[in-house]
């Protein structure tokens, strides 16, 4: 699968894009008709400090729909967590509408 990562409004380490590519791609145990996935990482300034700030967004291109998430976080870590388990949960019912 093609994994594309956007940043906006920082410049992302290679251990947060690491960690991205590493869940994204763990996404194909649940359904290998995944073509792409494009990731948009965005540090949210206009929130204040300590908050949910860190806003993560994953669109999966699959055959049929695409697949989209979106969540807010302390960390991007654990947005990008959350959308993963968005993501599954949208996955597991796409894959059940194809089935005959």
């Amino acid at each position: 699968m093609d994994v594309n990562i956007k940043t906006t409004n920082f410049d992302a380490d290679t251990k947060l894009i690491d960690f991205v590519k590493t869940k994204i791609n763990k996404l194909d145990k649940y359904f290998d008709g995944i073509i792409r996935s494009e990731v948009i990482l965005n540090f949210n300034k206009s929130k204040k400090k300590f908050t949910d700030n860190k806003e993560a967004k994953v669109i999966l291109e699959v055959p049929g729909n695409d697949l989209f998430a979106e969540k807010e976080a302390v960390s991007f870590e654990e947005a990008v967590d959350s959308v993963i388990d968005a993501l599954e949960k949208q996955i597991k019912k796409h894959k059940g509408k194809l089935r005959p």
